[in-house]
């Protein structure tokens, strides 16, 4: 492991401190990436994504300084993380209760501290804090290093999915049970 990396767990409201710096990085990460990927949808999203019961970011600093993060939250009853998912999908796979599914929504690491094995200590920190029986993230079918790192950290594409937001992309459904529970 890199020397001076340090993971750390926040609260929603631990990491309003930290809102510039995860915007900034962020930035970093997906600059050129398309229009989507811009500080006022960013912004939006992490403010409505910070607001779910359960919401939790785990950051890694080294010297101080902000390297990567992984965030997301349960979903809850009712949730619209399914709307526009194609079909066919397993019985009840969309059937949430709030401690069903934890949804991962981002995993970044700044370009220059990649492949150093940051993005799996983030994933596999805040992955083995969660009670839920299963987690899930949408992940761009054309990001082959995410798709490739995925596969081995043990997710499976279910299907596909096309968010209702104005211009969204087809992006792939992936699932990750915990240890010991049945496939969807």
């Amino acid at each position: 492991m890199i020397e001076g990396l340090q993971l750390r767990h926040h609260s929603a409201d631990e990491a309003e401190v930290l809102l510039n710096q995860l915007v900034d990085l962020y930035l970093k990460v997906y600059t050129g990436r398309g229009e989507f990927y811009n500080e006022d949808c960013f912004r939006r999203q992490l403010d409505l994504h910070m607001q779910r019961a359960g919401w939790e970011l785990v950051t890694a600093t080294v010297d101080g300084a902000l390297v990567g993060y992984i965030y997301g939250f349960p979903l809850p009853p009712q949730t619209r993380w399914w709307d526009g998912i194609h079909e066919p999908v397993p019985p009840g796979f969309t059937e949430e209760d709030g401690k069903r599914t934890f949804a991962l929504s981002e995993l970044l690491v700044h370009s220059g501290w990649r492949r150093q094995g940051i993005a799996r200590a983030l994933h596999d920190d805040l992955m083995g804090s969660r009670a839920e029986p299963r987690t899930t993230l949408l992940a761009r079918p054309d990001n082959f290093a995410a798709q490739t790192a995925y596969r081995s950290w043990g997710w499976s594409k279910i299907t596909k999915l096309q968010p209702n937001w104005e211009n969204a992309s087809v992006f792939d459904v992936l699932v990750r049970n915990a240890a010991g529970t049945h496939t969807h």
